[in-house]
């Protein structure tokens, strides 16, 4: 095992590990090293796209011949030691005190919604032999979705829809913003156009939980143009697109990259609260493609991002106190955070409160909460340190 790869026992039994290793057999035999001989009853795993998909496949079932996989590739990822710009993440759940079910649902590019929720329900009773109520506050539901269908919303509201409460959080797969090719892996296969879901019971108090760091300006666009499947916006305000927002941001129009995108979100108001509707890049017919779904008559509002550090703190440390102190975090974060962050060279300071709250997780293309896609977003699962005390029902 070589300095790269390091694991983190935590006292849930959840055991976390990860490797910078360029090779995959490589990478997941020293995180099979780290972790030990720990009965593992669940793997949950984000990788490296350059890592071949199959070889990684393989390694994991030869390695944890005994425990189920799911996971994804990543845009970066996240431990209690800070940042990988590349490598290997890994979540090994252990079978005392969690209870994980899973399930792939495929071509979601042309998703069958009644399908979907009917494989959802049926997936839910498996986890609840005991009636509908049992446990309930101590269930939650990991979505790992591919980030190049463009099919979140619907995926995500179907799946929502069918969990009947049960709190959603996820993220998109990446492959470092290169826009070729996202992989999903489960149940010893490799999956494209696919989303994978977990339901997770658990003898610890959790709370999911989302964070982001902008403000809306008074700075407005009317989607005049767009093409809502395919994720573009043709005009603001009845002018191309591009040149619309790098006009109200004062950029060239010519020099719009991710890191504009990042440090000048927008955001669409919904139900009194506003929530981030990134842009993926700039086309070369001057239109923008999304990493969220944009309707056309829909108001844009310019965002003005706030201190990540701060705010990425606050609600840490919130959900520090509700828990009575977090034993980890399983997060998905906006690979566009991470860009802001660097651009404003304050990513120090996030892999600070990492390794103080034990955050483990993966940079996205977007992120999922409850019944919502989002971007330039911090969403998770926070899981408490003791055993959540069960409830005693009075006789009557």
């Amino acid at each position: 095992m070589d300095q790269g790869t390091q694991m983190r026992a935590h006292l849930c039994g959840i055991r976390t590990a990860w490797t910078e290793a360029t090779d995959a057999a490589r990478a997941v035999a020293e995180i099979a090293d780290a972790i030990g001989g720990a009965e593992i009853a669940q793997l949950v795993v984000f990788f490296s796209p350059d890592y071949e998909p199959a070889a990684l496949n393989r390694a994991l079932g030869a390695h944890f011949p005994d425990a189920a996989t799911a996971g994804c590739t990543m845009s970066g990822g996240f431990s209690p030691a800070g940042g990988l710009d590349r490598g290997l993440v890994v979540i090994a759940f252990p079978a005392k005190g969690f209870r994980i079910v899973s399930t792939v649902l495929d071509a979601i590019g042309h998703l069958d919604v009644e399908r979907t929720a009917s494989a959802v329900r049926a997936l839910r009773r498996t986890l609840e032999p005991h009636g509908p109520d049992h446990l309930r506050e101590r269930r939650f539901a990991l979505s790992l979705i591919d980030g190049l269908t463009d099919a979140e919303e619907t995926v995500v509201s179907a799946i929502a829809w069918a969990l009947d409460g049960i709190p959603l959080v996820g993220g998109s797969a990446g492959d470092d913003l290169t826009f070729r090719d996202t992989v999903l892996l489960h149940g010893g296969a490799i999956h494209r156009d696919a989303a994978v879901l977990l339901l997770v019971e658990t003898d610890f108090p959790v709370q999911i939980f989302k964070s982001d760091n902008f403000e809306p300006t008074q700075t407005k666009f009317v989607v005049t143009a767009s093409d809502n499947e395919g994720r573009i916006v043709h005009e603001l305000n009845a002018e191309p697109a591009a040149h619309e927002y790098a006009m109200a941001v004062g950029l060239d129009p010519e020099g719009l990259s991710p890191m504009s995108f990042a440090a000048y979100p927008l955001a669409v108001k919904i139900g009194g609260e506003y929530f981030c509707r990134s842009i993926r890049r700039m086309n070369p017919d001057g239109s923008l493609s999304f990493f969220c779904a944009v309707d056309e008559g829909v108001v844009l509002t310019l965002a003005q991002p706030c201190d990540i550090v701060a705010a990425t703190r606050a609600e840490l440390s919130r959900l520090d106190e509700a828990l009575g102190g977090i034993d980890l975090v399983i997060g998905f974060e906006c690979v566009l955070r991470r860009l802001d962050a660097e651009s404003r060279q304050v990513r120090h300071g996030i892999a600070e409160l990492y390794r103080r709250f034990n955050v483990v997780g993966f940079e996205t293309y977007g992120e999922q909460y409850r019944a919502m896609h989002l971007n330039q977003t911090f969403t998770g699962i926070a899981i408490g340190r003791q055993p959540a005390p069960i409830a005693v029902q009075a006789a009557s």
